[in-house]
């Protein structure tokens, strides 16, 4: 059994670990809202776009207006923008999307092209040999537009060149404090209707279009190039905000459940403390008894 000081020790940096946990959860908590509260923000802007999309995508022939909405014949190559941290202590959630990602591909049938955004998924992308062609890391909390930009043109450049054949964003989509799904959605190329959509903008879109009428200026293919790159762009960046959310989600509730476990093995070695000072305090008053007794039988003698 360890010493009484060994247990005071251990007691005291337990009881550290704690602090430092339930610090972290109060950290966390707060970052979430602001998360949140950025990516709400982008909703009114990606859904105006939307519905100029939804509006573009009855005219006749629209497929021929932009590169980026046409659908390639073959898919020989595809780009998945995966999002993960730069920190670990936030329980399974960079397993989740990294495997979710991975299984997802598994059976492509085509070579598959990774942007990495958190050093965590790099790094495990890295260890099962994925081909990485640009990565992003520490990136502001929480980033800016302009912070995650060039993400999306990277991608939209690689589509136009005819380097890939479809893009793929991989991130964990924000439910609730205790809810966070892995998510992978096409965004390239573009799809009005179908897996690629967001359905809460494509539903608000509809119903904020159904007697919509446009007037375009300059003409529709100009607008159209800078509304599916800044669409396309905007999607990066709410997939960002939402995985961040998400991470930080999932460190607080890691971080309670760290917090609970420290509280309760801090009780269960405080009363093992107890039991061995008590022992510690009876061996004593027996030590004394014994040597009371003896005295007195040799002052007896």
């Amino acid at each position: 059994m360890s010493s009484a000081r060994e247990m005071r020790l251990r007691i005291k940096s337990v009881k550290n670990i704690a602090q430092v946990t339930r610090a972290l959860e109060t950290v966390s908590a707060s970052k979430v809202r602001r998360a949140v509260q950025a990516e709400e923000g982008t909703r009114p802007y990606s859904e105006q776009a939307w519905k100029l999309l939804l509006h573009l995508a009855r005219q006749p022939r629209h497929e021929n207006l932009h590169p980026l909405l046409v659908e390639r014949s073959e898919v020989k190559r595809a780009l998945v923008v995966m999002i993960s941290s730069d920190r670990g202590l936030a329980g399974a959630y960079n397993v989740n999307i990294v495997r979710s990602t991975l299984q997802h591909f598994r059976n492509a049938g085509y070579p598959v092209r990774y942007i990495t955004i958190g050093r965590k998924g790099r790094d495990m992308l890295h260890r099962r040999g994925q081909d990485i062609v640009a990565e992003f890391s520490h990136l502001p909390d929480p980033p800016s537009y302009l912070d995650v930009s060039s993400i999306g043109r990277l991608a939209i450049d690689e589509f136009t060149a005819g380097e890939i054949d479809q893009v793929y964003l991989a991130f964990t989509d924000f439910i609730n404090m205790v809810t966070q799904v892995p998510v992978i959605k096409k965004i390239l190329p573009v799809e009005v209707d179908g897996e690629g959509v967001d359905p809460r903008e494509a539903e608000a879109a509809r119903q904020n279009s159904s007697h919509a009428v446009f007037t375009y200026e300059p003409d529709e293919s100009e607008i159209l190039d800078q509304i599916v790159r800044r669409s396309t762009a905007v999607q990066v960046y709410q997939a960002v905000l939402s995985s961040l959310a998400s991470e930080h989600a999932a460190r607080m509730v890691a971080m309670r459940n760290a917090t609970d476990n420290a509280v309760e093995l801090t009780g269960i070695l405080q009363l093992d403390y107890n039991k061995a000072r008590q022992q510690t305090i009876t061996n004593e008053m027996i030590d004394i008894s014994g040597g009371a007794e003896a005295l007195a039988k040799s002052s007896r003698r």
